[in-house]
């Protein structure tokens, strides 16, 4: 692909989504408290005034409206009308993108129906061990029906497929997780899923370990940056509306999900750039030293790994003396500078890979040893 054409691809997919987002988070804004959608003020929230909830069922419908239309279009157009609308890159494409129809609604239908359970969260409250097993559910039933798995390196086939569904299902759950801890101030969760996408989105499009860039996958990323660009309009500081569990949930799978479809290396240990496969971890190395660090903190003060608290990443910052605003900041550039290495895994050998994972170490090491700095001083 061109650099122009990379543009036109990468806008035709993010403009859609992103007006469709914006105006539905309008109308969910409006119709939050006849819901019964608002997040009130309390002892772990940060904001001190009611908020409207739902922004999750916006971004979803930011998603899934621009799907839905396209899907139509290439179901009852022909081939010469679709010639007239559709890039002459893109044409050589449309029977590949025909044939992942059903994976895609497979994935939206999963997506969609931990929306809903994020939705009633929001309402009326869910046991977390309800929301646990559903998550599980749904992300087992996704990657052992659709193939959709972590590779595993393991070649005894039946040990390995056990093994990569297992892990498949593990990091699925974690990182609906760790989006949905994530959500905690204003435009953290979706601007962190934003920046995050985008960078899975350009190594799909630059990675040598497929034949092709990996359209599919990265044109689903980029609508799903264009939806959560439509929300951050409404959702940055002073927020008027939050995306609540159900958007938490909903990107956390989405992401989740496109890092198991897409390809960063070959299929063996032994494969040149095999250690390409850690490109998501740079990606989600934020959203995951978030959520372990919550789970370790209030396990060793002896609470429950599943009670809500201000222990977070970004309440830890404030802490430190940052603004609000601050701390969400910093959170995007360290999301942003270890997602970054994401892109040169590919193209380092393993010694260089060694060096990228070093310094994404050494990142959140020193936010780590700057929070025990406070942490230490309010002991003393």
């Amino acid at each position: 692909m061109t650099l122009e054409s990379t543009i036109w691809f990468a806008a035709s997919s993010i403009i859609p989504s992103f007006l469709v987002a914006f105006v539905a988070t309008f109308v969910v804004r409006r119709m939050a408290l006849r819901w019964g959608l608002v997040d009130q003020p309390n002892h772990r929230k940060v904001h001190v005034s009611p908020v409207p909830l739902g922004g999750g069922l916006a971004i979803a419908l930011g998603v899934v409206l621009p799907f839905a239309a396209g899907t139509l279009a290439l179901l009852l157009m022909d081939q010469e009308s679709l010639a007239k609308v559709v890039p002459e890159f893109a044409l050589e494409h449309l029977e590949g993108l025909l044939e992942r129809l059903p994976g895609l609604w497979f994935m939206l239908g999963g997506a969609l129906v931990l929306m809903t359970l994020g939705l009633i969260d929001d309402r009326r409250g869910v046991d977390w061990k309800i929301r646990l097993f559903v998550q599980f559910a749904v992300a087992t039933v996704c990657v052992a029906t659709q193939g959709w798995q972590l590779t595993a390196f393991i070649d005894v086939p039946r040990v390995g497929w056990i093994v990569s569904v297992t892990l498949s299902s593990i990091w699925v759950v974690a990182l609906i997780n760790s989006f949905n801890m994530l959500d905690n101030m204003d435009g953290l969760s979706a601007g962190v899923a934003a920046i995050a996408a985008s960078i899975l989105a350009t190594v799909m499009l630059i990675s040598p370990a497929a034949p092709r860039p990996q359209l599919f996958v990265a044109g689903f990323l980029f609508v799903l940056v264009g939806a959560l660009l439509g929300f951050l309009f409404h959702n940055r500081p002073p927020a008027k509306i939050f995306m609540g569990d159900a958007g938490s949930y909903f990107i956390g799978f989405c992401i989740a999900i496109a890092t198991l479809l897409a390809t960063y290396a070959g299929y063996t240990v032994t494969a040149p750039g095999a250690h390409a496969v850690l490109a998501p971890l740079c990606v989600m190395a934020v959203p995951l030293y978030d959520m372990t660090t919550v789970l370790w903190l209030r396990i060793r003060e002896g609470r429950s790994p599943f009670e809500a608290d201000k222990n977070h990443f970004s309440h830890r910052l404030v802490e430190l003396g940052l603004s609000k605003t601050q701390a969400v900041l910093t959170i995007y550039l360290t999301t942003a500078t270890c997602g970054l290495g994401a892109l040169l895994l590919h193209q380092v050998d393993l010694f260089g890979a060694f060096v990228v994972a070093l310094l994404i170490v050494f990142v959140l090491l020193l936010i780590a040893i700057l929070e025990s700095t406070r942490r230490g001083n309010d002991q003393q």
